[in-house]
Protein backbone atom coordinates (compact mmCIF):
# COMPACT_ATOMS: atom_id res chain seq x y z
CA UNK A 1 0.00 0.00 0.00
CA UNK A 2 1.12 3.75 -0.89
CA UNK A 3 2.14 5.51 2.01
CA UNK A 4 0.33 8.85 0.70
CA UNK A 5 -2.53 6.84 0.38
CA UNK A 6 -2.57 6.05 3.79
CA UNK A 7 -1.40 8.94 5.26
CA UNK A 8 -4.43 11.03 3.23
CA UNK A 9 -7.12 8.40 4.37
CA UNK A 10 -5.84 8.62 8.02
CA UNK A 11 -6.07 12.63 7.67
CA UNK A 12 -9.97 11.40 6.88
CA UNK A 13 -10.33 8.80 9.99
CA UNK A 14 -8.89 10.93 12.15
CA UNK A 15 -12.10 12.56 13.18
CA UNK A 16 -11.82 9.57 15.69
CA UNK A 17 -8.60 9.89 17.56
CA UNK A 18 -7.58 13.35 16.43
CA UNK A 19 -9.71 15.73 15.66
CA UNK A 20 -8.36 18.59 13.43
CA UNK A 21 -4.84 18.13 14.64
CA UNK A 22 -3.76 15.29 12.65
CA UNK A 23 -4.60 17.04 9.29
CA UNK A 24 -3.11 20.10 10.24
CA UNK A 25 0.23 18.52 10.94
CA UNK A 26 0.65 16.20 7.97
CA UNK A 27 -0.35 19.41 6.01
CA UNK A 28 2.11 21.31 7.07
CA UNK A 29 4.38 18.13 7.10
CA UNK A 30 4.03 16.72 3.79
CA UNK A 31 5.56 17.78 0.66
CA UNK A 32 3.26 15.70 -1.46
CA UNK A 33 0.45 18.31 -3.55
CA UNK A 34 -2.11 15.60 -3.20
CA UNK A 35 -1.55 14.79 0.46
CA UNK A 36 -2.07 18.15 1.06
CA UNK A 37 -5.13 18.74 -1.00
CA UNK A 38 -6.50 15.61 1.49
CA UNK A 39 -5.25 17.16 4.82
CA UNK A 40 -7.03 20.63 3.80
CA UNK A 41 -10.38 18.81 2.94
CA UNK A 42 -10.19 16.86 5.65
CA UNK A 43 -9.25 19.82 8.37
CA UNK A 44 -12.21 21.77 6.70
CA UNK A 45 -15.00 19.09 7.18
CA UNK A 46 -13.75 18.68 10.74
CA UNK A 47 -13.81 22.18 11.66
CA UNK A 48 -17.59 22.14 10.31
CA UNK A 49 -18.73 20.75 13.42
CA UNK A 50 -15.88 22.33 15.66
CA UNK A 51 -16.97 25.75 14.85
CA UNK A 52 -21.75 24.88 14.92
CA UNK A 53 -21.35 23.14 18.23
CA UNK A 54 -20.83 26.07 20.48
CA UNK A 55 -23.09 27.89 18.36
CA UNK A 56 -25.58 25.63 18.32
CA UNK A 57 -25.08 25.02 22.71
CA UNK A 58 -25.10 28.60 23.06
CA UNK A 59 -28.72 28.70 21.20
CA UNK A 60 -30.02 25.57 22.84
CA UNK A 61 -29.69 26.75 26.49
CA UNK A 62 -31.02 30.52 25.48
CA UNK A 63 -34.32 30.74 26.11
CA UNK A 64 -36.72 32.97 23.74
CA UNK A 65 -40.11 31.95 25.22
CA UNK A 66 -39.10 32.87 28.92
CA UNK A 67 -41.93 30.31 29.88
CA UNK A 68 -41.04 28.41 32.69
CA UNK A 69 -41.38 24.30 32.94
CA UNK A 70 -41.68 23.63 28.94
CA UNK A 71 -38.90 22.42 26.44
CA UNK A 72 -38.44 24.93 23.68
CA UNK A 73 -39.02 23.76 20.07
CA UNK A 74 -35.71 25.83 19.12
CA UNK A 75 -33.98 23.61 21.76
CA UNK A 76 -35.23 20.68 19.84
CA UNK A 77 -34.59 21.81 16.55
CA UNK A 78 -31.45 22.85 17.22
CA UNK A 79 -30.01 19.32 18.76
CA UNK A 80 -31.51 17.48 16.02
CA UNK A 81 -29.61 19.77 13.55
CA UNK A 82 -26.64 19.77 15.93
CA UNK A 83 -26.90 15.88 15.70
CA UNK A 84 -27.26 15.81 11.71
CA UNK A 85 -24.30 18.05 10.90
CA UNK A 86 -22.33 15.81 13.05
CA UNK A 87 -23.64 12.46 11.45
CA UNK A 88 -22.90 13.85 8.29
CA UNK A 89 -19.53 14.73 8.79
CA UNK A 90 -18.30 11.48 10.01
CA UNK A 91 -20.14 9.32 7.55
CA UNK A 92 -18.48 11.69 4.70
CA UNK A 93 -15.24 11.68 6.02
CA UNK A 94 -15.45 7.61 6.67
CA UNK A 95 -16.53 7.49 2.77
CA UNK A 96 -13.94 9.49 1.69
CA UNK A 97 -11.31 7.61 3.77
CA UNK A 98 -12.50 4.27 2.36
CA UNK A 99 -12.17 6.25 -1.36
CA UNK A 100 -8.62 7.55 -0.96
CA UNK A 101 -7.68 3.76 -0.15
CA UNK A 102 -9.09 2.28 -2.50
CA UNK A 103 -8.40 4.74 -5.23
CA UNK A 104 -5.26 3.74 -7.79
Amino acid sequence: MDTKKVLSSLCYFSIFFAGFIFPLAVYFATGDEETKRHAKKSLLSHLIPLITTPIIIIAVFYDFTKIQDTIPAFTIISIIVLVIIWGVVVIWNIVKGVKVLLAE
